[in-house]
């Protein structure tokens, strides 16, 4: 049975929450990645950004709905959301717009488990890590490339 350790990345590029958005775009585009695991300065992974970190970053600001109830006027999606989606926007670095709740597996994941993650949690780069510290990451090419081993 193919574990994570199996078809990881062991070269993982990495970022540091300090890293501007622009450096951040650069390297992706250099490296041909779709995103990156975010370290502290101890290495400890905090985060993942990814190109739909970006990409959501230069959307359009969705105008809530507000409905009037008699005399009341009262918006139909929750105020922290918008302003969630406004500091996204006006970000400058990583931190601001990396995700925080970070999905991850270990070198001994099975690869069924790895595909069953990605597939529901709708994820396509998934780090390996031995405890807080990374040790490989699995892209969905990565995934393709061990499944085929499997047939």
């Amino acid at each position: 049975m193919l574990k994570a350790k199996d078809i990881m990345t062991t070269d993982v590029t990495t970022v540091k929450p300090s890293t501007t958005v622009e450096e951040l775009a650069n390297l992706l585009i250099k490296h041909k990645i779709s995103g990156v695991p975010v370290v502290n300065d101890s290495g400890d992974l905090v985060g993942i950004v990814t190109e739909n970190d970006l990409i959501s970053q230069s959307k359009r600001l969705h105008i809530p709905t507000v409905m009037r109830l008699f005399d009341a006027y009262m918006l139909l999606e929750r105020p922290d959301k918008i302003e969630h989606e406004i500091k996204k926007m006006a970000a400058t670095t990583v931190d601001e717009i990396c995700t925080k709740k970070i999905i991850t597996v270990t070198e001994d994941t099975p690869v069924e488990e790895i595909a069953t993650i990605m597939s529901e949690k709708k994820v396509h780069l998934i780090p390996v890590v031995d405890g807080k510290k990374i040790c490989g990451i699995i892209g969905k090419m990565d995934l393709i490339k061990g499944i085929t081993k499997i047939g």
